[in-house]
């Protein structure tokens, strides 16, 4: 940062000097800049906006989504069916090539997204003080040495030291995770506090809820806290999916095995059958596009939409199609606290007063709810003191509950709000309070007094105090404390008692108190509330945790998923609604203190047995969800604020909440909860775990096609026999036949046990031994029906032509009854509705049916793919033969059945 001699300093710790030795690092005083040194400061640091990014061009990005192995292998399958003469079905390779970058090119850029959410998170003017006189700016022409002016509702326009407060709270959520205003101070902190305890900052982007303030400009653009989180996000590189890996894995897999046999396939006809090099060109080829799944990305791509679908209805929105199946995988849940498990609502949870402990039921500021008292319901009107705390609550309040629809919202301070919400839901009216006892003065809150008073009257000439501040402060003003039978002499250790027991619970405390006095009093000063006050009670006061999200946590854990709360908030604040939640069982909580000192292999121990992190920045969520990713894990992270951006992007899928959450966050998550309901990533999972199965179901039908068909060619070739199937049927039964029975199986519900298995291996291949042997078995059966019941018809004396659509039905039959098979894996199908748990499976065996009598009977068919009509007769001998398939497969299942395979 330059000051006018343009001599350049090193970025300072602003929070940790005081207010003089900044006014002069900075070459400014607190009548502000004057209008020359305002312009060359703005020429030489530039306007106060965040950078845009470097983006690649449009074409860019839709050329990239071809660079995949996949797709190189199809549309070389494209090329060799179009080198066949078959334009039709290379179209139609084609054409799925391009749907899928389509889709991948819609998907792309969150990350340029998500910057400029970030950009347009700035406030669009600030008050500034030039020459000695207020003036209203453009935030982008905010340059360091401005002194800036706050007041409630601003946007802070840029990093500030403060220089002055009065009763000044500014809402930090969206950097620090904190549920409740921070009150800021004008003094310094220490130089190694974290963000969210430096108190004499004000941050760029942050919200003013209450009072006034005054702070010169230190940090503008992208290097204030708000731009380092830009930069960050700029730099945080996006893992790809486990699905996406798998699937790469099984390309190559499958390009190597493919090109291997074709080569062998050509030198064994070439030099040990003598056939021309022609031939053997043309048989290679044929068994390239048997061997390729064609119509695989497909299935894939839109298992994965329907995938979507699902979750859309159970309230969460995927951003990216691959994600969906990430769900699937997941071993860890980072989850903010503050909006995520939390409601981001202040509640009154406890109201202690002298004889009693009462436990306050109800969520937010919904003004509905009842007062438990040992367990038991119990009237407010029954005590004395409990109204008397609840009178104190909603006089002295300078805040407003309002009701939209059916969502109760505060206008002011969420804490006062809180106050006014347990004095409704004792049956008190606001509004009637304020005419029955009108405030005459008051004493606002400060951070120095620690209190807040008010001075009232009751139209009969009886004026009263009442007052509200830290249970320590408003203790050392009172002599007695009132009971439900009268006034008593005041038991300070009972209060310091009660007040740790609710401290320790992670509760805010304030307490409550009252005061008569003589005459009608129209001003109040601090001298009259120095002695002589009745203590009423204790306010215990939370961001509850949300009911579902308790459950949810439960749901996450026997499904075999961590759940660990990584929050800005304080390390007892986190540790409390952690042990509500079920998250820390073992009370230990590291914190954002601790993580900044911690080397990485310590970082990678804390992250293996610890569940709660507190204080923790936007670089420790980000260092620890990489810790976790080393050590194997899948991590999901989900968030709500602008601190939880870099992370939700690391993460293998972020979770963004949607009504309460930051438009950065949403654009850097894959999956946005459109409730905010924590308890949605429990459903998010099992539909996850769910398309990962059909996709294994679909894959495990598809292949075994293919191989038959390959292994067909390979044993004409082989034996010097005629081709059973020639390509162009082939491509028929791999895009008609296989697509259609397969597509049925992206539609299956889940599986009974599917939340009880544990989290699957992301480094685990898609084809699993079992799944290898499962595929070649069913081919080996597809081989034998097929090309026994050809050559059984073309020793028959069947000509070659019906030989052949023997050949393509009894496989398309095989493909039919194997589909029932395919529904479940490893269990039992006609104990599990195998027939009738998914009727589309049965409207697309009708449909394939359809197709096949088309294209053994329709003339043109017949025509362009050399066919001829079956007699009644080889249709029987084809369902005999296709039936044995689904008898194997279910014995195999039997004879299997508790083996420790992998699937």
């Amino acid at each position: 940062m330059a000051v006018d001699g343009g001599k350049e300093l090193d970025k300072k710790p602003w929070h940790a000097l005081d207010s003089e030795e900044i006014l002069a690092q900075l070459g400014t005083s607190g009548e502000g800049l004057s209008f020359e040194q305002a312009q060359k400061r703005l020429r030489e640091h530039g306007p106060n906006r965040l950078p845009p990014p470097h983006r690649r061009s449009s074409l860019v990005r839709f050329l990239l989504q071809f660079h995949n192995l996949l797709i190189y292998v199809l549309l070389v399958a494209a090329v060799i069916a179009a080198l066949l003469g078959h334009w039709l079905d290379a179209a139609v390779i084609f054409g799925v090539v391009v749907i899928n970058a389509l889709i991948g090119f819609i998907q792309e850029g969150k990350a340029e997204k998500a910057l400029e959410s970030i950009r347009a998170m700035l406030s669009l003017h600030a008050y500034v003080r030039r020459g000695g006189r207020r003036e209203e700016i453009a935030a982008e022409e905010v340059v360091p040495g401005d002194i800036v002016l706050l007041q409630a509702g601003d946007k802070v326009p840029a990093d500030l030291r403060l220089l002055q407060v009065k009763e000044l709270r500014i809402d930090e959520a969206i950097l620090t995770g904190e549920s409740e205003p921070v009150t800021k101070g004008a003094s310094p902190v220490a130089e190694d506090a974290p963000v969210g305890d430096r108190l004499c900052l004000a941050f760029s982007g942050t919200v003013v809820t209450y009072g006034q303030g005054v702070g010169v400009v230190v940090e503008t653009g992208k290097t204030t806290e708000i731009g380092r989180i830009s930069e960050m996000l700029k730099e945080v590189e996006s893992l790809t999916t486990p699905l996406l890996r798998a699937m790469d894995r099984l390309a190559r897999f499958l390009t190597v095995g493919i090109l291997f046999f074709a080569g062998i396939t050509f030198l064994f006809g070439l030099l040990v059958r003598d056939y021309s090099a022609t031939e053997m060109f043309l048989a290679a080829v044929s068994l390239i596009v048997a061997a390729i799944p064609e119509g695989l990305p497909a299935i894939v791509t839109i298992t994965l939409a329907i995938g979507v679908q699902r979750m859309a209805r159970r309230n969460a929105i995927i951003r990216r199609l691959p994600a969906v199946e990430t769900l699937g995988s997941v071993t860890v849940i980072c989850s903010d606290k503050t909006g995520t498990l939390t409601r981001n609502e202040m509640t009154v949870r406890s109201l202690i007063t002298a004889a009693d402990h009462f436990d306050v039921e109800g969520g937010g500021y919904d003004p509905h709810g009842s007062f438990l008292l040992d367990g038991r319901e119990s009237s407010p009107e029954e005590h004395g003191a409990l109204l008397d705390m609840g009178w104190v609550a909603l006089l002295c309040n300078d805040s407003v509950l309002s009701h939209s629809g059916e969502q109760w919202l505060v206008v002011g301070d969420p804490t006062e709000g809180a106050l006014l919400t347990v004095g409704r839901k004792m049956g008190l009216d606001p509004d009637r309070a304020a005419k029955e006892f009108p405030r005459i003065d008051s004493i606002p809150f400060e951070s120095e007094h620690r209190f807040m008073a008010t001075l009232h009257h009751d139209h009969e000439g009886h004026s009263f105090i009442c007052l509200k501040g830290a249970p320590e402060v408003v203790l050392d003003k009172c002599s007695r404390q009132r009971g439900d039978g009268g006034d008593q002499v005041l038991d300070r250790q009972h209060w310091e008692r009660r007040a740790e027991a609710l401290a320790e619970r992670g509760e805010r405390l304030l307490a409550a108190a009252w005061k008569r006095v003589e005459g009608q009093k129209q001003q109040l000063s601090f001298e009259d509330v120095e002695a002589g006050l009745i203590f009423l009670g204790l306010f215990g006061i939370t961001d509850p945790p949300r009911e579902e999200a308790i459950e949810a946590v439960k749901a996450c854990k026997s499904a075999g998923i961590e759940v660990k709360m990584i929050t800005g908030d304080h390390a007892k604040t986190a540790q409390a609604i952690g042990l509500q939640m079920g998250i820390g069982a073992n009370r230990r909580v590291v914190s954002g203190g601790d993580l900044e000192n911690a080397g990485d292999d310590q970082l990678r121990q804390w992250v293996g047995d610890t569940d709660i992190f507190a204080r923790a920045s936007p670089e420790h969520k980000l260092r620890l969800v990489k810790a976790l990713q080393e050590l194997g894990g899948v991590a999901a992270m989900t968030g709500d604020g602008v601190n939880d951006a870099p992370a939700l992007k690391r993460a293998d899928i972020g979770v963004a909440m949607g009504v309460k959450g930051t438009e950065v966050a949403k654009e850097a998550a894959e999956m946005v909860l459109a409730d905010d309901n924590f308890a949605s990533i429990a459903n998010a999972v099992e539909e996850g775990r769910t398309v990962y199965d059909n996709i294994k179901k679909a894959i495990l039908f598809i292949l075994p096609t293919n191989g038959g068909e390959a292994l067909m060619i390979l044993a004409a070739i082989l034996l010097g026999r005629s081709l059973p199937i020639t390509p162009v049927q082939i491509l028929w039964i791999n895009m008609i036949t296989a697509v259609t029975l397969a597509l049925s199986l992206a539609f299956e519900p889940p599986e009974a046990d599917i939340m009880e298995r544990p989290p699957r291996d992301s480094k685990e291949p898609i084809l699993t031994p079992f799944l290898l042997w499962r595929i070649g078995y069913v081919s080996l059966i597809l081989v034998a029906g097929t090309f026994g019941l050809f050559h059984w018809e073309r020793a028959a004396g069947t000509g070659l032509e019906m030989a052949r659509t023997v050949a393509v039905n009894t496989l398309v039959m095989f493909e039919v009854f194997y589909l029932l098979n395919a529904r479940y894996i490893h269990r039992n199908v006609l104990s599990r509705k195998g027939l009738t748990g998914n009727p589309l499976v049965l409207m697309a065996i009708a449909l394939v049916l359809v197709f096949q009598l088309l294209f053994t009977y329709a003339p043109p068919l017949q025509m362009l793919f050399q066919t001829e009509a079956m007699t009644v007769g080889a249709w029987l001998r084809v369902i005999g033969v296709g039936s044995t398939v689904f008898i194997f497969v279910e014995l195999e299942k039997f004879l299997l059945k508790g083996r420790k395979w992998k699937y």
